[in-house]
């Protein structure tokens, strides 16, 4: 008796962390929705450019922090800066280097909240294969069936090789870069 017991314990408790698995697997990403921008600027002149291809792995649950995670990539050959002149530079072995590092990734270590629907995630950043650990501030919204992520990081620019040989000199383009998003996902649970 005791052992059918614990066997159906056993049964249940898989069974609903499949469940919980499921829930969390089907948390989307909605790109028509999302954006991810960023400022760069050229002899003190902002640039404004955007990165039109990019997805998330999502598996956040508010109650469940320590065991929530995010995977963030994008396409490095999506960026732009609005000028075909500029574009076509982007992707060349002095800046992204797009053919051998064709995308940049985050993936989170920890997620901590602030409360007010501010969250602090913590992970490494890697951009043409050099990696950062970075702290990102996120602040979520919900509406309707929809949750809103925003939030900024500064990132230097060097420190992933990004604008190298002449490009290097700060002097003509600036070391710091703001990356700003705004990501549109669904199935994320009440905050």
């Amino acid at each position: 008796m005791q052992l059918s017991t614990t066997l159906s314990r056993i049964v249940i408790g898989a069974a609903l962390a499949a469940g919980a698995q499921v829930a969390l697997a089907q948390q989307q990403l909605v790109p028509t929705q999302s954006e991810v921008q960023f400022t760069a600027r050229q002899m003190g002149v902002p640039l404004e450019g955007q990165f039109k291809k990019f997805s998330a792995q999502v598996a956040f649950d508010p109650a469940k922090l320590a065991t929530s995670k995010i995977t963030f990539t994008v396409d490095t050959g999506s960026a732009t800066l609005g000028s075909r002149e500029t574009d076509a530079e982007l992707p060349k072995p002095a800046w992204f280097n797009v053919p051998k590092f064709p995308q940049a990734q985050f993936v989170s270590s920890s997620i901590k909240a602030l409360g007010g629907g501010k969250f602090e995630v913590a992970g490494a950043l890697t951009i043409k294969g050099n990696s950062q650990n970075v702290v990102v501030p996120v602040t979520l919204t919900q509406n309707g069936t929809t949750t809103t992520a925003t939030g900024a990081l500064p990132i230097k620019r060097l420190a992933f090789k990004i604008g190298e040989n002449e490009w290097a000199d700060t002097s003509m383009v600036a070391d710091d870069v703001q990356v700003k998003f705004k990501l549109a996902l669904t199935g994320i649970g009440k905050l």
